[in-house]
């Protein structure tokens, strides 16, 4: 086994890391799932780094189980929206528990998703059941649930940290993701990552901004 010497993190005093630890909570605490875009270009470079940095997420034995769809053709954004909606009205009307509907009700959610259409860019990100690095098609991958959600959480702080609004979705089922972005049959859609400029009437409903505090969140052994 070959080995590297660990990269040397920058040295930074005591307070240096604090401020830095809550610059970066302050900017990603200003980060709000958005419902509402225009159609205003992002450049593709945008989101090549983006899907860049979360291509550097930890990994199960580093096998990298993630692969990321950049969808920005008027055509596939159609498919996607129609074949979306089609499985949203069935979860409200049919497949959700009175108790997910009330949960969901101070959001304002519906199965109307014309975001699908109007942001620039729609991001599929899949996890790879099998493959392994060298994505073969056949290896085992491991913790992959867990590696590609990591993946998300930097392609979201990378997204917002370029100043985009973004919105996760995540209809149910979505093995036409798989189908209309050409992926094998070993990978499995996760959700999709929308990304562009908020409208100018975007709105954050009251319940979204209700965040849990640290000493709920954490605590200290």
């Amino acid at each position: 086994m070959t080995e590297r010497p660990y990269p040397a993190p920058p040295a930074l005093s005591d307070d240096e890391r604090i401020a830095r630890a809550r610059a970066a909570c302050e900017r990603l605490a200003g980060r709000r799932t958005c419902r509402a875009f225009t159609d205003r270009p992002v450049p593709r470079e945008v989101i090549e780094h983006a899907i860049a940095a979360a291509g550097t997420a930890p990994s199960g034995a580093n096998h990298q189980p993630w692969h990321f769809a950049a969808v920005s053709s008027a055509e596939a954004k159609r498919a996607i929206r129609l074949a979306a909606e089609e499985e949203e009205r069935a979860f409200y009307a049919e497949r959700a528990s009175e108790e997910w509907l009330a949960a969901l009700a101070p959001l304002g959610t519906d199965h109307d998703k014309p975001f699908l259409e109007i942001a620039p860019w729609l991001i599929v990100c899949f996890a790879q059941r099998k493959g392994g690095i060298e994505e073969d098609g056949a290896a085992s991958n491991y913790y992959v649930t867990e590696s590609v959600g990591l993946a998300c959480g930097l392609l979201l702080a990378t997204l917002h940290e370029a100043g985009l609004a973004t919105l996760t979705h995540t209809p149910s089922p979505m093995g036409f993701l798989r189908e209309i972005c050409g992926r094998p049959a070993h990978e499995k859609p996760l959700m999709i990552v929308v990304a562009g400029h908020p409208a100018p009437d975007a709105t954050v409903p009251d319940h979204a901004l209700r965040k849990k505090p640290l000493d709920t969140i954490a605590s200290w052994l």
